[in-house]
């Protein structure tokens, strides 16, 4: 099994990483944690244009077909600049349609994802009561049992660490189908938003590590960079190590939900275990590293290091999926 990515796979994440570098995203985050949800759409907009939701539309409905590995390299890369939005829940809702056998609603909602003019979020309410950003999404989906629902209200917003992440408690309005397939595609939904959510943390660990590492050669105590120091050099290396260890479980989880692998589910489970600590463990670095101005919002920083435990705990705590590897 190859686990590194190939020639164009890594062009792609180099040209999503330098389309990404030319948005403001840092005033994108702050807009929408403040309900002005247009210029993360913009960003959208634009990753919508390079094909990131058309991997995981397939072909009929205008997509690229489904792709699991590229959707984790992109997802890293979102992960990386901290895109704003449902961006997993929208990408699960694509599975979900995709799993089910209801050729008019997908033929409604996925070329809408597609082409980045769908944002959409997903509640399945074995999981957990909450649903993303439903707010400021077109769609609404709600899974309870085998029946799908189509979202009435969603509530009021709820607080979340990551004033970004906007939670809110959408309950089942129209039936849209009923059936045990509901079931089989929620899962498959749930297994693919865990996969997103891995290579989110993967990005966004490896981001903090970044910017940590040149703050680290830039300050000074001592008349010395701080970066010299044993102790700081060794923290960023368990870093850099668990980063490491992480990226191959996840793109080797990508390849088992390609090939329809059994075991899939526990290889999503593991990857989204490691990345999510690695993600969590590089939050407490930078945190610590920066000192003082690692707690202040001015700091764009901030908005990387207030994201990291909400993406550790979603779509499947560290305890839940170590849980998940170790089921018979």
């Amino acid at each position: 099994m190859r686990f590194l990515l190939d020639t164009e796979q890594r062009e792609f994440a180099r040209s999503l990483d330098a389309l990404l570098a030319s948005c403001d995203t840092p005033a994108a985050i702050r807009a929408w944690a403040d309900g002005d949800h247009a210029p993360g759409r913009a960003v959208w907009a634009r990753l919508a244009g390079a094909g990131v939701f058309g991997l995981a539309v397939p072909e009929r409905h205008n997509g690229f077909g489904v792709l699991p590995l590229e959707l984790a390299t992109a997802f890293a890369e979102l992960g990386r600049h901290a895109v704003p939005g449902p961006l997993v829940e929208t990408v699960a809702v694509a599975a979900l349609l995709d799993r089910l056998d209801d050729d008019r609603l997908s033929a409604t909602l996925l070329p809408g994802i597609a082409a980045g003019k769908t944002l959409a979020s997903l509640r399945l309410t074995a999981l957990g009561p909450y649903a993303l950003d439903a707010d400021a999404a077109d769609t609404v989906l709600v899974v309870d049992g085998d029946t799908l629902y189509a979202a009435g209200e969603h509530g009021p917003v709820q607080p979340s660490a990551d004033p970004a992440r906007r939670l809110s408690r959408p309950s089942g309005g129209t039936v849209l189908t009923r059936g045990r397939g509901v079931a089989r595609a929620a899962a498959h939904a749930a297994d693919t938003a865990a996969l997103a959510t891995a290579a989110q943390a993967l990005g966004l660990g490896r981001a903090l590590l970044d910017h940590t590492v040149a703050h680290v050669r830039r300050r000074t105590q001592f008349d010395v960079a701080i970066g010299s120091f044993q102790a700081v050099k060794h923290r960023l290396a368990d870093l850099l190590v668990a980063l490491e260890f992480a990226e191959p479980l996840v793109h080797g989880a990508a390849l088992a939900l390609a090939s329809g692998d059994d075991a899939a589910g526990r290889e999503i489970a593991g990857a989204k275990a490691a990345a999510g600590e690695a993600a969590h463990r590089a939050a407490r670095t930078a945190l610590q590293l920066h000192g003082a101005i690692g707690y202040t919002d001015e700091l764009d920083l901030s908005l990387w290091i207030r994201k990291a435990r909400p993406l550790r705990d979603a779509w499947g705590t560290p305890a839940a999926c170590r849980a998940r590897v170790l089921a018979v």
